[in-house]
């Protein structure tokens, strides 16, 4: 028996899954990452799915911290990662309790929701920006999503977008806070007895996929028009969440 997945149909919907979640680790497509689970789902258990890419993601927040280290906020950074370990372990307390189900539909209606208050109820020009509070609300329940199914976008998009950041600081702040987020996730994943040795195989095998999907999206980040960009941002989460419900209220 060979020491990783063999499975043709597997392959099918990974590699697409794993060039998706790069665009979207570059933060030219975020929101569009959270379909990668669901996508390798089709073929394979949700936690096995999870541990697969978790690997990949972690090689994919290495590429995008090189391109992107320097145009971060700094300040926010700190916070969000402080706030997104707290929700990683809450995931790791939860395991097992909540279903991926469940959460996905709660996640998939509470993005549908920010998208409809930001684009039909638009905030006067010159409202206050988001409040501390929603920043460590947002980031804690993207903490926590992510560790379920690396779906953490949704959350901390609700927070960082109404901020209107430079296209560059807002991938690199992601791409950073992401990575650290990652990082905690490994050692409870571990834990959990969820990186074994065939998954991790199979991870290597998807290895040289990784970084493909982040420098397609660095470069697209860097020469796409800011309008633009958070029109796809939008169009992403919008995606993402409808995908998310839809996987939360299906019967099967």
């Amino acid at each position: 028996m060979l020491p990783f997945i063999t499975d043709p149909l597997f392959y099918a919907v990974a590699v697409p899954a794993v060039l998706l979640t790069g665009l979207a680790k570059s933060g030219f497509a975020a929101g569009f990452g959270v379909l990668a689970t669901p996508l390798m789902a089709l073929t394979l258990p949700a936690p096995q799915a999870a541990a697969i890419l978790l690997p990949l993601l972690l090689a994919m927040d290495l590429t995008g911290l090189q391109q992107m280290w320097h145009d971060r906020d700094r300040a926010m950074v700190k916070r969000l990662v402080l706030w997104g370990v707290l929700g990683v372990v809450l995931g790791t307390l939860l395991f097992g309790v909540l279903s991926p189900k469940a959460v996905a539909g709660w996640l998939g209606a509470m993005t549908l929701a920010f998208l409809a208050q930001r684009l039909l109820f638009k905030p006067a020009p010159g409202s206050a920006a988001p409040s501390r509070s929603w920043e460590s609300v947002s980031a804690t329940l993207s903490g926590f999503t992510s560790f379920v199914a690396h779906a953490g976008s949704p959350p901390i998009m609700a927070y960082l977008l109404p901020l209107k950041l430079p296209a560059r600081t807002l991938t690199a702040t992601l791409a950073v806070y992401f990575a650290g987020v990652n990082a905690v996730k490994v050692v409870p994943y571990a834990a959990l007895g969820l990186l074994d040795t065939r998954n991790l195989a199979t991870s290597l095998l998807l290895l040289p996929i990784a970084p493909l999907g982040v420098w397609a999206g660095v470069w697209l980040v860097r020469r796409v028009d800011g309008t633009w960009f958070y029109r796809l941002m939008y169009a992403g989460m919008f995606l993402a969440g409808s995908k998310l419900l839809w996987d939360g209220l299906s019967p099967i």
